[in-house]
């Protein structure tokens, strides 16, 4: 999990062994694990999409996804770490309840193909037990007696993330099984820990994730897929460095994650696609994962648009690794200067592209004051002190920004930045207790999407509230954000469209958010013998805007809870391909954003 700028790489060889992250994934046809784990909301309306660089919900509302990374289905355990002394079902209504409104579940291509090939790996260090007087994780075993396998085992997490409100997506953290895979730099190469024949090349790695995608479509709890984390260098015996740019070249990135990502889409189309930078480019060094530097020049352009494309760098403090822009009294501005803005700011400070920070976070002090860690010079502070002022600059970034972000991690056994726990403990008369580090979470809450003055934790479930201290995406979207807003923007108050029931409905909406300007196509209509047809308007309102890409995408999700009438889905067919889809979307958002004229319509390529 660990990354390092390449030109320090070679001075800390010894300094990046940390227990690595974690999680899996399973398929709807083995779902035989006992899962007494929630009511579904089954309306498969949550899926996420993209304009410019903010993410938006499927009714053009914008959300802010804020969470956190909890490792092991990556490791040889192959399940989340802790579950050895705490219940799952308490720890994910706490994460829940704690504000938490996405996780990062890190696993390998491995994980994937044993649930693929129908042989899922068997969990470890797991403690099942159905004693009345001692009952931890009964949901982890099956009608016979048997502990749940990893598949079965992620079945029931993503159960339990629908029933508190939570969304996730998945990080393949390494190739093959194992606890420090994150070390290796690239996403082929290597052979698998229990499949020893098997050697994981890029076209395994994308069939196991088109695989998933598809397994999961109608599950709108698994909202996305990090394709690789922190593409790197030969570091750990990676036979060559990941590079960015448009070449053929086995080791390109850019090319990998596009291919990838056609490959995904072609089975979900609506799912995100996370993609992170690599190590180096063009001679300027960064963290394993951090530079998107290239993508101004070789931007990753799926067949089906960029309407799903989210970049994720990771971004660390000095307590990880040393680095030049460290080296001063440094600020907001100086590491805008010398290190962020360039090599991933960019993209959202140019409305391009949203980011989510996929890694940040660290060890930090005992006792930390913020007004005195900000105003004091960082020459006269020790590493644990530079980390805390690098990540509350970082963190205060991200809110002003509206950048989104999955702190690492819960778990406290990641070796060189612990967690946001400090271990957990299950009692057969309370259930679990997490022991939470109240001063690391106290940095990070604040990063947490809430309502500005009443503190409300906003999920991105339409109907599920985040945990007991939360509130759903529709609750925010009705009764706080018009009245108090949240906390991006300093609490700039928006209004939204809410769609909450299941009867088809004939329209959609405009995003109507004051930091977002629209833009609006003036349209010209042709005469068909079916009547006019103004291609592109598929809100049906005589122009081109946010409503017709939402109208489009609400559609190609869910026909018969958001119907489209016969003149709306003439409108929208925008390539002429006799069908209404998300390749229709990606064409409108192009008008709307002025690279394509509406004139120019039907677009067949």
């Amino acid at each position: 999990m660990k990354k390092i700028a390449k030109t320090t790489a070679s001075l800390l060889s010894a300094a990046v062994m940390a227990l690595s992250a974690a999680a899996g994934i399973a398929p709807a046809y083995m779902s035989a694990a006992p899962m007494a784990a929630s009511a579904v909301d089954d309306t498969n309306d949550d899926w996420l999409t993209v304009k410019g660089s903010r993410i938006y919900d499927m009714n053009g509302n914008e959300v802010w996804l804020t969470g956190a990374n909890w490792f092991g289905f990556n490791c040889t355990e192959n399940v989340p770490h802790y579950l050895w002394s705490g219940d799952i079902d308490d720890m994910v209504r706490e994460i829940a309840d704690y504000g938490i409104n996405v996780l990062r579940i890190p696993v390998s291509t491995e994980l994937l193909y044993s649930w693929m090939i129908g042989e899922p790996l068997p969990i470890k260090s797991v403690n099942p037990n159905n004693d009345p007087s001692y009952s931890i994780n009964v949901d982890l075993i099956n009608p016979d007696g048997s502990v749940a396998n990893s598949q079965q085992t992620f079945e029931v997490l993503l159960a339990k993330c629908k029933k508190y409100g939570i969304k996730m997506f998945i990080d393949i953290h390494s190739p093959e099984s194992n606890n420090s895979g994150h070390n290796y730099g690239i996403w082929y190469g290597k052979t698998m820990t229990n499949f020893k024949d098997v050697m994981v090349d890029t076209d395994l790695w994308i069939e196991t994730l088109a695989w998933c995608a598809d397994n999961y479509k109608n599950d709108d709890t698994l909202i996305g897929f990090d394709l690789k984390n922190e593409p790197h260098s030969t570091y750990d015996g990676a036979p060559v460095d990941a590079i960015w740019d448009d070449s053929d070249a086995p080791n390109n990135w850019k090319k990998a994650a596009q291919d990838c990502a056609d490959a995904i889409l072609a089975k979900n189309p609506h799912a995100l696609i996370l993609i992170e930078g690599n190590e180096g480019f063009e001679g300027h060094g960064a963290w394993w994962g951090g530079n998107l530097r290239g993508v101004a020049k070789y931007p990753v352009t799926p067949k089906a648009g960029t309407s799903q494309i989210v970049y994720s760098p990771h971004d660390y403090g000095p307590i990880v690794s040393a680095q030049t822009w460290f080296n001063k009294d440094f600020d907001e501005q100086t590491l805008l200067d010398d290190y962020w803005y360039d090599t991933w700011a960019y993209l959202v400070d140019k409305d391009q592209y949203p980011l989510l920070i996929g890694e940040w976070g660290g060890r930090i002090p005992e006792t930390v004051d913020e007004k005195t860690i900000l105003s004091t010079p960082s020459s006269t502070l020790d590493d644990t002190e530079k980390n805390v002022k690098w990540l509350i600059l970082l963190r205060n970034y991200m809110i002003k920004n509206h950048i989104n972000h999955t702190f690492w991690c819960l778990n406290d056994d990641s070796g060189d930045t612990g967690g946001l726990w400090k271990g957990v403990q299950f009692n057969g008369a309370t259930g679990t207790v997490i022991d939470w580090d109240t001063l690391k979470y106290s940095l990070f809450e604040p990063s947490l999407w809430q309502t500005a003055t009443s503190g409300k934790y906003i999920g991105l479930d339409h109907q599920n509230a985040l945990g007991k201290n939360g509130i759903s995406l529709n609750d925010f979207y009705a009764n706080y954000a018009s009245t108090e807003g949240s906390n991006l923007d300093g609490g700039t108050k928006t209004s939204g469209q809410i769609v909450t029931t299941d009867t088809p409905s004939t329209t959609a909406t405009t995003v109507s958010n004051t930091t977002t300007t629209q833009n609006v196509t003036t349209t010209s209509t042709v005469t068909t013998g079916s009547g006019s047809v103004m291609l592109g308007d598929a809100f049906v309102d005589s122009q081109i805007s946010v409503a017709d890409i939402v109208s489009v995408l609400q559609y190609a999700a869910n026909k018969e809870k958001y119907h489209l009438s016969d003149e709306a889905l003439k409108n929208a067919d925008v390539n002429a391909d006799g069908a209404v889809d998300a390749k229709d979307a990606f064409i409108i958002q192009k008008v709307d954003a002025g690279l394509i004229k509406q004139s120019d319509l039907p677009v067949k390529d």
